[in-house]
């Protein structure tokens, strides 16, 4: 029988303290950022954070926690799809 060779899912939780501090953890890959978007892979799903002045505090790739502030105006999911990899990915080939 075939073993199934894919990792287990990280836990995924958001922490959102006075829309200015964004704790997200089961983070897998950053795929873009700039100071009005930011966008992350995670096991359920892509998440874009939207917001104004956004800056990444922190990513630690091994735990999967990314720390970011700026104002938080929203974070919409989407289904994941085929990547290439995301841009810390393509940036350490």
């Amino acid at each position: 029988m075939a073993e199934d060779k894919r990792p287990a899912p990280m836990p995924h939780q958001l922490i959102l303290q006075d829309r200015r501090l964004l704790t997200i953890s089961g983070v897998s890959d950053v795929d873009s950022f700039d100071e009005l978007a930011v966008v992350v892979y995670t096991d359920l799903g892509e998440l874009t954070v939207r917001g104004i002045n956004l800056h990444i505090n922190r990513l630690n790739v091994d735990t999967g926690e990314l720390t970011m502030e700026g104002t938080v105006e929203s974070l919409t999911y989407t289904e994941l799809q085929s990547r290439s990899g995301g841009f810390f990915s393509r940036l350490f080939r």
